[in-house]
């Protein structure tokens, strides 16, 4: 999978999340969470869970603290990706 069919499945994901419908059309990488999407701290969780869910993968405490911006949440699902697969 690559980076841009990552940032389209995460647009899927966090749509539910986010009432800001113009940010969200034009996610990109340098899209943050919390102040581009105004998605709060406990929706992040959910999104995350929901990321595990849909990737099959496991996101460590460590990983979920970085993943604020489209672009960490990319690299950290593209990095559990390809541990799993190897």
């Amino acid at each position: 999978m690559n980076k841009e069919e990552i940032i389209e499945a995460l647009k899927t994901i966090v749509e539910p999340y986010s009432e800001e419908v113009a940010a969200l059309a034009n996610i990109d990488e340098n899209t943050d969470f919390i102040n581009d999407l105004k998605i709060n701290s406990a929706n992040l969780v959910d999104i995350v869970l929901d990321i595990e869910e849909k990737f099959n993968i496991e996101i460590d405490n460590d990983s979920m603290a970085k993943m604020l911006t489209v672009k960490a949440t990319t690299e950290i699902i593209a990095q559990k990706l390809e541990a799993h697969a190897g």
